[in-house]
C-alpha cells in the first residue's frame, strides 16, 4: 500500500488495527508518524488515547498492555511506536499483531532496514497488518520527485534550481523538503523558485559548487576547477571533503559503467546507470575525454585521497589543497 492511500484512508476515518512501515527511506515513515501522531485523534481525544513508546526503551509487555486497552471518550485509540528497529524482543509483539485489537490503530516505524521475510513476524505481518516498504530513490528520480514536491504545495521549480539543489542535498528526501519548505516562506509573494532563491536561500553558489566542479571535470577545464577549488578553500562550509569525494566517485563510477554499455541511445544508457538524461552528455563527454585507463586512474586516486582525507599515509595537508592536488592528477 502507498503513503498516499494510507493517509487518505486515514483521512477517510478508515483504519486497519496494525499499520508496519519500514525500510530505507526515512521520508515517507516519518511523514506517516507525524500524520497518525497529530491528526488521526482529535486534540482532545489524545489525551487519554494516545500512546507513543520508542524502541530502544519500549518494554514489549508495556506496549502490548497498551495496544489492549480501550479507548476513552473516542472510538479508537492510537499507539506508536517508533526507532522498532531498536527495541529489543520485538518478535514478541507476533500475538497481538495475530489477534489485534479493532479499536486500538497501532503504528510501527521500523526504519533503516526490513525484517527477515523467512520470520515468523513477517508471515504474520502480511496476514494481519498493512505493510509500507520504503527504498532509497535513485539519483535519476531526485529531479522529478522534487519538482513533485513544490508542485504539491502549488508552486514550480526552475530545471536549473532542481539540478542545483539536487546536486547539493544529494539523495536526502528530508532535507530537500525541509529547504523546499523555507524556500516557500522566502518568494515573497512569487510562485516559482530560481536559481537566485537556491543560492541566497540554500546557501549554495550557482558558480561554486560541486555539480560546477564536476562539470570542470568533464570538460578538463583545470583554471575553472582551481577557482572553485578556492572558493571551497575560502568558504568551507559550502563543499565539505566529505561531500566533494562522494560526489565525484560517483560520478567516475557512472562513467566507468558506460564502457560496458553497448546501447548507442541516451536514454536507455541513462537509465542503466541510473542518472537523468538530462545530465547524460557529461557523463559521456568525460568518457571520451578521459578514456576507460582515466576513469580507472580517477577511481583509483579518488579511493587514495579519500584515505589521505582521513589520515593514512597524510601528515594533514589542508583540504583544499588535497583537492587541487587529486584534480590536477586526474586531469593529467
Amino acid at each position: 500500500m502507498s503513503i498516499e492511500k494510507i493517509i487518505t484512508d486515514w483521512k477517510q476515518k478508515k483504519f486497519e488495527p496494525v499499520y508496519w512501515l519500514e525500510g530505507e527511506e526515512n521520508f515517507y515513515i516519518d511523514q506517516l508518524v507525524e500524520y497518525a501522531e497529530h491528526h488521526i485523534l482529535a486534540e482532545s481525544e489524545a489525551g487519554f488515547n494516545l500512546s507513543v513508546f520508542y524502541g530502544k526503551d519500549a518494554v514489549w509487555s508495556d506496549l502490548i498492555n497498551a495496544c489492549r486497552r480501550y479507548p476513552v471518550f473516542s472510538d479508537k485509540q492510537v499507539v506508536i511506536l517508533k526507532e522498532a528497529q531498536q527495541m529489543k524482543d520485538i518478535d514478541k509483539l507476533e500475538g497481538y499483531i495475530e489477534h489485534p485489537l479493532p479499536s486500538t490503530v497501532l503504528v510501527v516505524a521500523h526504519k533503516e532496514k526490513k525484517i527477515d521475510g523467512r520470520s515468523k513476524l513477517s508471515r504474520l505481518l502480511k496476514q494481519h497488518a498493512v505493510v509500507l516498504s520504503t527504498r532509497k530513490l535513485f539519483e535519476n528520480q531526485l529531479p522529478e520527485w522534487t519538482v513533485n514536491q513544490v508542485q504539491k504545495k502549488g508552486y514550480s521549480i526552475t530545471r536549473e534550481a532542481v539540478i542545483l539543489l539536487v546536486e547539493h542535498i544529494g539523495n536526502d528526501l528530508s532535507r530537500i523538503n525541509n529547504e523546499i519548505n523555507k524556500l516557500l516562506l522566502n518568494l515573497a509573494g512569487r510562485t516559482s523558485i530560481t536559481v537566485e532563491d537556491i543560492e541566497l536561500y540554500v546557501g549554495v553558489s550557482k558558480e561554486y559548487n560541486v555539480f560546477e566542479l564536476q562539470e570542470a571535470l568533464q570538460r578538463k577545464d583545470m583554471a575553472k576547477a582551481i577557482r572553485i577549488i578556492q572558493y571551497f578553500g575560502s568558504n568551507p562550509k559550502a563543499a565539505p571533503l566529505q561531500m566533494i569525494l562522494p560526489s565525484l566517485y560517483g560520478f567516475f563510477s557512472k562513467v566507468y559503467q558506460l564502457f560496458g554499455i553497448q546501447s548507442q541511445d541516451e536514454k536507455a544508457a541513462a537509465a542503466a546507470i541510473g542518472v537523468n538524461p538530462y545530465f547524460m552528455k557529461g557523463y559521456l563527454l568525460a568518457k571520451k575525454n578521459y578514456g576507460f585507463a582515466g576513469v580507472e586512474q580517477a577511481l583509483l586516486l579518488l579511493h587514495e585521497y579519500n584515505l589521505r582525507s582521513v589520515g593514512v599515509h597524510d601528515a594533514g595537508t589542508e583540504d583544499a589543497s588535497l583537492v587541487k592536488e587529486m584534480v590536477w592528477k586526474i586531469m593529467q
